[in-house]
């Protein structure tokens, strides 16, 4: 069985390409499930909800129910980054540190979204981290993808068909959640994909990078792996 996701986040209405992802999506599957991505919910709005709802239906698709939306699955995102902490270490640096730290640097590695995180906070001691917790200090929770890339050893997927080899250090030392966002993009789709028993993952062009770090978090989940189209 062939079970596929139209995964939209409620930050505006739906537009040509939407709607042409949820019809592939729909297309490529026995099942079809809806899954509404609303962890982003200083943008996320209800009204943009209901346009997702009415304009799937205008397009004549049909999805099973109950619509699996995000902002109510903080605690299975809290639990993957419990069995994901000894890969994860706390990152207090700014957006401007960062930035600076990458402009100091001679060579700055690049990735699919631009410049990558230097890595200043992976090399704090355990008593740095506490102290600067104790103090109060904002901080995210980052990915240490080299660790975990040599824990799981070489890795693959199937893209379009064809083995893909995945590069677990594509996009660096990730995100996985930090304050105002329990859970990452990668995080949560990792897990809800691996919930809702998702086998094929239909996306844009501009999205296939992103199998390369959700690769690596599945191995480190234990979960299956969908193809991706």
């Amino acid at each position: 069985m062939i079970v596929t996701r139209f995964a939209p986040s409620p930050t505006g209405y739906l537009h040509l390409g939407h709607a042409f992802a949820a019809w592939e999506a729909a297309r490529a599957g026995t099942r079809f499930l809806l899954r509404i991505e609303d962890l982003d919910q200083g943008r996320a709005r209800e009204e943009f909800v209901a346009g997702i709802f009415e304009d799937l239906a205008w397009l004549g698709l049909s999805w099973e129910e109950p619509v699996l939306r995000q902002s109510r699955r903080m605690a299975a995102y809290r639990d993957a980054l419990a069995r994901l902490s000894p890969f994860t270490y706390p990152c207090f640096c700014t957006r401007k540190e960062i930035a600076e730290e990458i402009a100091r640097a001679v060579e700055a590695p690049h990735g699919p979204d631009g410049p990558l995180y230097p890595g200043t906070c992976r090399h704090l001691s355990t008593d740095e981290r506490a102290a600067r917790i104790a103090q109060g200090d904002a901080f995210a929770l980052r990915l240490d993808a080299a660790k975990a890339a040599a824990t799981v050893g070489p890795l693959s997927f199937m893209e379009h068909g064809r083995v893909q080899a995945a590069d677990p250090l594509l996009f660096g030392d990730v995100v996985l959640a930090r304050k105002d966002m329990p859970a990452s993009y990668h995080l949560a789709v990792v897990v809800d994909d691996a919930f809702q028993g998702v086998t094929l993952v239909t996306r844009g062009e501009d999205l296939l990078p992103a199998a390369h770090v959700q690769r690596l978090l599945q191995a480190l989940l234990g979960y299956p792996e969908p193809a991706y189209a």
